[in-house]
């Protein structure tokens, strides 16, 4: 890949090499696009070549009446927030991934972004940031979430597809901890995030290529820095899994996501990541050291705010779990689930429910994505639910 052609007759050159100066001396363009983000209120930001911008409000995707953004146009931007390190994985991989900060009246808005190619052109989403961490009251999560806070080990993972609002959710669930226990905090993320404000913990933060080189040193390191709470970010591949249940092995309560499409999937999701011959040592370790998974999903309401609520499905490691995850029977969880209620579980029919009767969510748009939509139909006409037997 190489950056798009000068002016004038000299070769373009390749983008890893086209470094930062010492200290930026201006302000770089693709910052207007960032500050028309925030105007709008959209949580994501869509740029592609030959197109006006586009961005996400409410859940919907809407285009911005600015001019086109041309192929060099959108090169010079990305190349005048890249460093280095991202130069070089952007030519590597076709992709790369960073947090970037945008000064807007006296206030410091962080985005997620991710640069990437398509049809050979390059292209960008940007998630924003929210300034404060929202309490679980305010995002409307069951009151389960601030139980699975007060483990003092093992592993919570957080299951859901890209921008079902895990990372928020995740960041409610550490400030919780920060403002109500005197405990070490300690996060490492490819790119961080939210950044918290130490209230009673002490709070470390990392982020991989500009604190530490990768993964793997991150985890080498954090052993060493006498954690009781860790952050590892995304379970993308078997080394992080592996590490991060290494650290819930050990006395640490480990957080983390995970692109699952519920939280009984997730179960499959990981044994994915591994070998076959691995499977039933890996289920050994989840049943040990796993103490729950949430699915979550993110359904627009009818009301102008909140505009969209967490659909919130919870398992927790119980023992009835735990024996269907070491003997391999997942068909059995959502019965579990279902069984488990009174122990804080739920399925996501029942979060669902929930919010219809709050009529905060309108039924056909939770028939849309509920997983059991005849089970949905009964719940609302007052019909009982019961699962089969399960053991």
């Amino acid at each position: 890949m190489s950056a798009p052609p000068k002016k004038t007759a000299a070769p373009a050159a390749p983008v890893a090499k086209l470094g930062l100066a010492a200290e930026r001396t201006h302000e770089p363009k693709i910052n207007k696009y960032f500050k028309m983000q925030i105007k709008l209120g959209a949580s994501d930001l869509h740029l592609q070549v030959n197109k006006p911008p586009l961005v996400r409000v409410k859940g919907e995707i809407r285009e911005v009446q600015m001019p086109v953004i041309t192929e060099a146009e959108m090169w010079e931007m990305f190349i005048d927030v890249m460093d280095d390190r991202n130069k070089a994985i952007m030519e590597r991989e076709g992709g790369a991934d960073f947090a970037h900060v945008v000064q807007v009246d006296g206030s410091n808005w962080r985005f997620r972004v991710n640069l990437f190619k398509q049809l050979g052109k390059p292209g960008m989403v940007a998630r924003k940031i929210e300034q404060s961490i929202p309490p679980f009251e305010g995002l409307y999560l069951p009151p389960t979430m601030e139980e699975l806070c007060k483990y003092d080990q093992g592993m919570v993972l957080l299951a859901g597809v890209t921008g079902s609002g895990k990372s928020t959710t995740i960041a409610s669930m550490l400030n919780w901890v920060n403002a109500n226990y005197r405990k070490h905090l300690l996060t490492i993320e490819d790119p961080i995030e939210f950044v918290y404000t130490a209230d009673k913990c002490l709070i470390n933060q990392r982020e991989i290529g500009q604190d530490v080189i990768d993964f793997n040193i991150a985890m080498k390191h954090a052993v060493r820095e006498d954690p009781d709470i860790m952050l590892v970010g995304e379970m993308r591949d078997m080394e992080t899994f592996e590490t991060a249940i290494h650290a819930a092995e050990t006395g640490h309560l480990v957080f983390g996501t995970i692109h699952a499409s519920s939280a009984p999937g997730t179960i499959g999701r990981i044994l994915d990541l591994f070998p076959q011959a691995m499977h039933s040592a890996i289920r050994a370790s989840m049943a040990m050291n796993m103490k729950a998974i949430v699915g979550q999903k993110l359904l627009k309401t009818v009301l102008d705010k909140p505009s969209r609520v967490p659909i919130v499905e919870i398992m927790l490691f119980n023992p009835t779990v735990r024996k269907l995850v070491m003997e391999g029977m997942d068909e059995k969880l959502p019965s579990a689930i279902r069984i488990g209620a009174d122990e804080g579980m739920q399925l996501f029919n029942d979060s669902l429910y929930h919010f219809i009767n709050l009529e905060m969510v309108s039924p056909h748009a939770a028939f849309e994505i509920s997983p059991n939509v005849e089970e949905l139909r009964m719940m609302i006409k007052g019909i009982a639910v019961k699962g089969p037997a399960i053991l």
